[in-house]
């Protein structure tokens, strides 16, 4: 039986997780058993780039954390070395850097994932990771605003340049 003081302890790991995941907009929960520690370090760099918070938690403290919330149903997939990639702002990153890792490391897999508070299957997770990141998809889109306007701005330059040979020919 575990003394009062570390019981207080894993009650306010489990509260502190339970705020994380309700702050978060997106999480990705993975088996990183078989990693080494150089590429669990370049994993860990490239998600701290990215501002998504990842660190390894005990199943029991993350099954606790999600007792009666949306996300509840992934206590059936809490065995085994596990770890958490939670993600305030950006709904992609968790899911593409995890995923991408995924494919290059075999015993590294996704175990499940939650979106805007509400679980999400694995294919969910795999489409999420071949989305572009949001500053590409913003670049994408003011490209396509600005595309029209640029083509009109060319049509009337031809425009202007074709009547200015003709009135220079008269």
């Amino acid at each position: 039986m575990p003394n009062a003081k570390v019981l207080e302890q894993k009650k306010q790991i489990v509260a502190d997780l339970k705020e994380k995941i309700g702050a978060s907009v997106a999480g990705v929960v993975v088996n990183y058993s078989g990693t080494t520690v150089s590429d669990d370090t370049a994993l860990r760099k490239e998600l701290r780039e990215n501002n998504v918070h990842y660190f390894v938690i005990k199943n029991t403290l993350l099954a606790r954390a999600v007792e009666g919330t949306e996300l509840e149903g992934m206590k059936d997939v809490l065995e085994g070395t596990t770890a958490i990639a939670l993600s305030a702002e950006d709904h992609t990153a968790a899911a593409r850097i995890l995923c991408k890792f995924a494919e290059d490391h075999e015993n590294f897999t996704v175990k499940a994932g939650f979106l805007d508070g509400k679980l999400v299957d694995l294919d969910t997770i795999d489409a999420l990771a071949k989305l572009p990141s949001r500053e590409v998809l913003l670049a994408t889109v003011a490209c396509a605003f600005q595309a029209p306007i640029a083509a009109f701005a060319r049509a009337i330059k031809a425009v202007v340049d074709k009547n200015g040979e003709t009135a220079d020919a008269e």
